[in-house]
Formats: C-alpha cells, structure tokens, sequence
C-alpha cells in the first residue's frame, strides 16, 4: 500500500540518486569548460588546486528530474494500491501545479544570477537586485507568503522578499569551508519536510524532501576534500528554496490550541546560518570593510583557530544546527512550559556561538 512516508522516502532516495549521477557530469563538465574556482582569486580561499563550480546548476537538474520523476509516478499510480489518504490529496497536485513553476522560476533565476557570478563577478548592486526579482516572483506568483500574523498584504508581502533575500545571502556567506552549507541545507530541509508531514502538507513536505535529497546526494561530492564547489548558484539556490520553503510551511493554526510561538520555528532552523551571517556583517562594518568581501570571521573559522580540523570544524558546526533544530521541534505540539524551555535552550545554543564568534577574535 502506497502511504505518504514511502512517498517521501522514495522522492528522496531518488533525488539522492539523481543528484550524484547530475554532480558527477556537471563535475566533469566543468573541468572541460574550465569554469572552476581558483585559489589565488581571493586571500580567504583554502583549497591549493582548482575545483570545479556547478554544483548549483547539479543540485538544480536533480530536483527538477526528481518533480517530473514524481508527477510520472503519480499519474501512473493503480488506485487500488493508494492508501485512502495520499488519494484523496492527489487532485490537489494539480491546484498546486503553477504555483510549483513559479517558484521553480525564481529558483532558476537564483541559479543563473550565481552562475554569471560565478564566471564574472557580479557586481553586489546587480546580484542583489536580481536576488530581489527571484524574490518578487516566488511571491507574486507563487503566492509565498509569511504572514506572521500581519493583516495588511503589502507588509507581508514586504516581509516575504525581505525574508527571501535574508536567506539567500546568509547561505551564501555560509559557504566557506567544504561541505559546511550543503550539510546545514540538508538538515534544514529535512526539518522543514517533517514539520510540513506533520501537519498534514503532504506536497510541502514532499519539494522539501525532494530537496534534502538532492542536496545530501550533492553532499557526498562536496564535503572535505570536496572534488566541486556549489557556487553562487547553488548556495544562492539553496537560500532562496529554504526561505521559500520555511514560509509555505504552517507552523501554527488559530483553533489548534498551540502555542503561537511555533511561527518562530524557521527563525531558529536556520538560525546559525542567520547568526553567523549578522555577526560576520557586523564585525565587517565595524571595521570598515565591504560586507560582501570574504573574510576568516565565520563560526566555521573560529573552531579552525581553537585549534579544530575543517572537516571536525564543520561537523560541529552540524551537530550545533541539528541539535537547535531539534530542540524548537516541540514548538509544534508543547506547552507554554514546554514551549518556554525549548526557546531557552535554543537561545542558549546561539549565545555559545556569539561567545566563539568573540573569542580569540583575529580580524582580517
């Protein structure tokens, strides 16, 4: 009998094994074309030999063979093997259908902005006016919103885009060390699609297991030594659908009896990459340097400096973003004292990171 879990463990099964078979000939690809990322291009870069720079446009062909893969299956699917449950949402599919292409718009014009950068060095102004047009049609068109219980549309429109464009660039800066923003993208995914599961969002959960897939199988190719970069138009990519994602997702219904503060879930899934994005652009203003310039101030660079390996600094840095994951997760059914410890113990997980991102601080 087909049920909603082995819907979501075949999708991302799939995307893992399209995203390796993608990743290795984009890996290929790249070298031939010689679009790689070269050491010598700037002062924070660690890798000695040139590595190849699509892994965004990888991450990206797999999670668009794995959507068609899924709309196949299910339009061939024999009813009399469907559970009850995952039949009567299937109509749903096509409701959803522009919805889905819009967003998959954005998510391509994320791609290709942080391909072009990648070859030719954008300038800040143009990339992020771009960051805001992929913004503008995941919400226009694809009706993403984050409400927080706002009652004027433009304001969580507003919202919306400035929510987008925060992820997008936070994921960005979190991509310097190998395998450090695809591992945290991973989790981030696989949190968002149980949480979406949970509440009864079946295709929401399922583009965010399509999406945990997809970036894991991407993992394997990236984490240290990695053999390919993601690039702009991966990490790019990748902030754009988390952000899209976190807003599809219903956290909290009036007539539930939960807890409000559960809209706060996204805010502390992603919140080390937020954390650490804030505090980098922080300590860049404050010494006068561009905040699009990449420096040695990251989470990830403070474990390197206490002494930690790269591949043990960003295995920390993991442990860290799944552990604060898991500790807001009771948001969704606790109690106001359930409730209350969770949000400490989260709040306490992002003071341990401002207290490292402050020690032994050697700005450069």
């Amino acid at each position: 009998m087909v049920t909603w879990l082995k819907i979501y463990l075949l999708i991302t099964f799939s995307a893992i094994g399209f995203s390796l078979f993608f990743t290795h000939i984009c890996r290929k690809l790249a070298l031939k074309a010689g679009f790689v990322d070269k050491p010598a291009t700037q002062e924070h870069k660690a890798h000695k030999d040139s590595i190849p720079l699509l892994g965004g446009v990888a991450i990206c062909l797999s999670v668009l063979s794995t959507v068609i893969f899924g709309y196949i299956v299910a339009g061939s699917l024999n009813k009399s093997f469907i559970n009850t449950e995952v039949l009567n949402a299937l109509p749903g599919l096509h409701n959803i259908s522009w919805r889905m292409i819009a967003i998959a718009l954005g998510g391509v014009i994320a791609v290709l902005t942080g391909l072009y950068d990648d070859k030719f060095n954008m300038s800040a102004k143009n990339k992020l006016f771009l960051q805001f047009i992929a913004a503008g049609v995941a919400v226009v068109f694809g009706k993403v919103e984050l409400s927080a219980f706002l009652f004027y549309p433009y304001l969580s429109w507003g919202l919306t885009i400035f929510w987008i464009v925060l992820i997008m660039n936070a994921i960005n800066f979190f991509d310097n060390m190998d395998g450090l923003a695809a591992g945290t993208a991973t989790i981030a995914f696989a949190f968002f699609s149980i949480t979406a599961a949970m509440h009864g969002q079946y295709f929401v959960a399922t583009l965010g297991a399509t999406f945990t897939g997809a970036t894991l199988g991407f993992w394997f190719f990236n984490h240290s030594p990695a053999v390919i970069f993601m690039g702009d138009s991966g990490s790019l990519l990748l902030g754009y659908m988390l952000s899209v994602i976190s807003c599809m997702v219903t956290y909290y219904k009036t007539d539930s009896g939960d807890s409000p503060l559960s809209i706060l879930i996204p805010i502390f899934i992603l919140g080390i990459p937020l954390f650490d994005a804030i505090a980098v652009v922080i300590i860049r203003l404050k010494n006068k340097k561009h905040i699009y310039i990449g420096d040695n101030n990251h989470i990830s660079h403070r474990f390197l400096k206490m002494g930690l390996s790269r591949k043990t600094s960003v295995f920390l840095v993991h442990l860290l973003v799944l552990t604060i994951g898991m500790s807001v997760l009771p948001l969704l059914w606790g109690d106001k004292k359930t409730t209350a410890i969770s949000i400490l113990q989260a709040l306490t997980i992002l003071l341990i990171i401002s207290v490292l991102q402050h020690t032994g601080r050697r700005d450069s």
